[in-house]
């Protein structure tokens, strides 16, 4: 059943690109798991344990494999939204780029206890060493022979190699040339050091390639007489034929023979010195064409040898080019995070009241409408220097039970690096307003947070889920003449009750 499962496995991942391990693969296999298995440690889509776990908009974790491949074809429905019955559009849609690496589950995940699942094997560690490590390392692993596609451990590999693997290549003990098993006595009959045994002399040990040299030689080896072509058919150890009446018969037409063919040696002769003559002439025209040839070479090699040196000085110089580009690069991702940081820390408070200037009122409103971005997070506020850091959410166009009826406004608890100081879970009371730039009748809401909700407890992401009035304020108040837009421009304020900090 293992070695079922583990093929299973190798069948279904697709090869990646060996540039990077970063959600090539699907999670890992359950069984590695030394202690019980929880279900928030689980993707939602292939059911193992997490790896580079992602988290989309609704909240599911994905493995980073599994939610790109969901991905890939369009946006899609959250099956984990769908099972659960909480499915709502557009936070359960899954689309590209529509999820962030939580990398909160992902450090949980990773130091969980982990044994190796491949029968016999005996490692124990973390998920993260296991995957840094042993994964793919392990000599208990089932593997297919590239050859005769038998599986075997891995720790087996070298042994099936040399002993058992029926397409496994042998050298020959003779000539030393590599050749297949199963081609052994195809080999045997034309390899040239093969030793054979002589006929005549019986010696033993004749390399195949010098068989032929030695019958030539060795006085016991018998050949037919080379007289059989007219009519001897003995077979003798010496060339020498006791029927030398054929010879008699044969030599006056030798004779005659003889005549013509020195006919024929004279005339070769005589085209040989023409020839001769010729070969003469094209000798001195290549001895000159192979002077010019060489100081061709000489000029080439010359040539080649500069061009070298001034390949060696562009790739230098590109080097040095793309060094540059990454310092430059380094610095204005430098300049860009430090902008960002600048602006959060010129719009936060400390004393636990935040006014939030929302300008460009009526295209926010519109790309909140079409869908393109119907919420807007506000910049980050503190209760005190070392307290509780917030920020607000709203929807312009409503979210939940207000969408496209009333504007929804939601208080956000964030992770602060004080928050190890603080009292969990969050108890303060909230009080959100849209204020009335007239000062005269100010919209307000105020809760006081329910310390049961996985909202006010101390965040294991960068922002725990967003509690807050989904029906703030009615949009039509929004729409007809109002003193709460002016200039294009609304004025959201949020309080925090400081009682008991």
């Amino acid at each position: 059943d293992n070695i079922s499962e583990i093929v299973g496995i190798m069948a279904a991942q697709e090869p990646s690109p060996p540039s990077s391990l970063e959600g090539n693969k699907p999670g890992f296999p359950k069984k590695i798991l030394a202690n019980n298995l929880e279900d928030k440690h689980l993707c939602n889509s292939c059911h193992k344990i997490l790896r580079r776990p992602l988290q989309a908009q609704c909240g599911h974790r994905f493995c980073s494999f599994c939610f790109n491949k969901i991905v890939s074809s369009g946006p899609q429905k959250c099956s984990a939204c769908i099972k659960e019955d909480l499915f709502e559009e557009p936070t359960s849609i899954l689309k590209q780029g529509g999820a962030f690496p939580d990398n909160a589950a992902r450090r949980e995940v990773e130091a969980l206890a982990a044994v190796c699942p491949n029968e016999g094997c005996t490692w124990a560690g973390t998920i993260k060493e296991f995957e840094a490590s042993h994964e793919g390392n392990c000599d208990f692993m089932i593997i297919l022979c590239p050859s005769c596609k038998e599986l075997m451990r891995a720790n087996e590999q070298e042994r099936h190699n040399e002993r058992e693997c029926p397409e496994r290549t042998l050298h020959c003990k003779y000539c030393k040339e590599p050749f297949l098993l199963k081609n052994i006595k195809a080999h045997d009959e034309i390899c040239p050091k093969y030793p054979m045994i002589c006929e005549g002399c019986a010696k033993k040990k004749i390399p195949r390639e010098k068989y032929v040299d030695h019958i030539k030689f060795c006085s016991k080896f018998k050949a037919p007489c080379r007289f059989h072509v007219v009519g001897c058919d003995t077979s003798v150890s010496r060339h020498f034929c006791h029927n030398l009446l054929y010879l008699y018969a044969m030599g006056a037409a030798l004779e005659l023979q003889l005549q013509s063919e020195k006919t024929k040696v004279a005339e070769l002769n005589r085209r040989c010195q023409e020839l001769e003559l010729k070969v003469s002439t094209f000798e001195n025209i290549v001895c000159v064409l192979n002077r010019e040839m060489e100081h061709s070479c000489t000029t080439m090699e010359a040539y080649n040898r500069q061009h070298r040196l001034d390949q060696d000085k562009i790739e230098i110089l590109n080097n040095k080019v793309r060094q540059l580009e990454r310092t430059v690069s380094l610095r204005d991702l430098s300049i860009v995070e430090m902008d960002g940081k600048m602006r959060e820390m010129s719009a936060a408070t400390y004393d636990g009241i935040f006014v939030w200037k929302i300008s460009d009122f009526t295209k926010k409103r519109q790309d909140a409408v079409a869908g393109r971005a119907p919420a807007m997070f506000s910049p980050a506020f503190y209760t005190s220097k070392y307290g509780y850091k917030m920020c607000l959410r709203i929807y312009l166009n409503g979210d939940g039970t207000g969408r496209g009826t009333h504007l929804s406004l939601f208080f956000v608890v964030m992770r602060g690096h004080s928050d190890a100081l603080l009292k969990w879970p969050f108890n303060q009371k909230v009080t959100l307003m849209l204020l009335d730039q007239n000062n005269r009748e100010h919209i307000i809401d105020a809760f006081r947070p329910d310390i049961s909700s996985s909202s006010f407890q101390r965040p294991v992401s960068d922002m725990n889920i967003a509690s807050g009035c989904p029906l703030f304020c009615p949009l039509s108040k929004l729409d007809s003449k109002n003193s709460y837009i002016r200039d294009d421009t609304i004025f959201i304020k949020a309080i925090v009750d400081l009682t008991g900090l």
